[in-house]
């Protein structure tokens, strides 16, 4: 159920654990996430899904824009750069909760690679419990590129660092999109990602990476509660290539951060946690 003004928009879903024990069978690097006694963090990204009609979809498979979102037809290429969440109360399963949506902020700036519009939107997700998980969503719409610059290269990662390496191939990213509902043509639909949108293969999806490093760290740092998890995306990640996940701990912090076959940084993340408290 959702209902939509220019201001906001609400929707209500029930909790549940079938969507994290499908992500679950997705890799075996997510498996984790589908055991505790209450949901692991990010699982909001499973509900609350747009279920667009296939005739409100654009040329990429997203929605058309407008509505919340200003539509500018220079700038019709979308990514999900990163956001800021902060975790309260635990969600039960088979609870009904509400998500509410506003936009906090739009900004236009001038980049490297041409205009860039910044869409900030606020998620604030209840329950029963109160407050669930506050979000800030960063949207970034820019033209189509002509082509890629390297992206940087990142400093190793501290010695004794938890480290895993995966291989996203074609069958991953295609049951992530089905599973979140996302039609965005990048992750399933190559010859679209090469020729709209120069990328050389498949891209991974932001989101898919975040949830592997917070599986990265339920590993790391057990028996502990996620208060907070900051991300950002720095460079893309393409199918079929090894993909580093990386986390350490830095004071009372950790960072995580993922990287690609040639050391470049794919994305950074930052989480706050409380010990001795289970996820």
């Amino acid at each position: 159920m959702a209902s939509l003004t220019l201001d906001s928009l609400v929707q209500e879903d029930d909790a549940a654990w079938a969507p994290l024990t499908r992500l679950a069978a997705c890799h075996a690097q997510l498996a984790g996430l589908a055991a505790g006694p209450a949901l692991p963090p990010l699982w909001h990204w499973l509900h609350f899904l747009d279920a667009a009609p296939a005739a409100d979809l654009g040329a990429d498979g997203h929605r058309r824009r407008g509505g919340m979102v200003p539509h500018d037809p220079a700038l019709p290429a979308r990514m999900w750069a990163g956001g800021r969440l902060r975790f309260g109360a635990p969600a039960d399963a088979g609870a009904r909760v509400r998500r509410e949506t506003s936009v906090a902020g739009i900004h236009d700036r001038q980049g490297k690679s041409g205009a860039l519009r910044f869409v900030t939107l606020r998620h604030v997700v209840s329950g029963s419990a109160g407050v669930l998980v506050e979000e800030e969503q960063d949207l970034v719409f820019r033209a189509p590129a002509a082509g890629r610059r390297a992206p940087p290269v990142a400093e190793p990662a501290p010695q004794g660092a938890a480290a895993r390496v995966i291989v996203p191939d074609a069958v991953l990213l295609f049951r992530f999109s089905a599973l979140t509902f996302n039609a965005h043509r990048i992750h399933y639909d190559v010859e679209y990602a090469r020729s709209e949108e120069h990328y050389p293969g498949l891209v991974v999806q932001g989101p898919l990476q975040a949830f592997l490093l917070i599986a990265l760290l339920r590993e790391a740092a057990p028996d502990t509660a996620l208060r907070r998890f900051e991300f950002r995306g720095q460079a893309p990640a393409f199918v079929d290539g090894a993909l580093q996940l990386e986390a350490w701990e830095e004071g009372e912090i950790w960072r995580l951060q993922t990287r690609d076959a040639a050391g470049a940084v794919c994305m950074v993340a930052k989480a706050d946690i409380s010990k001795n408290v289970l996820f």
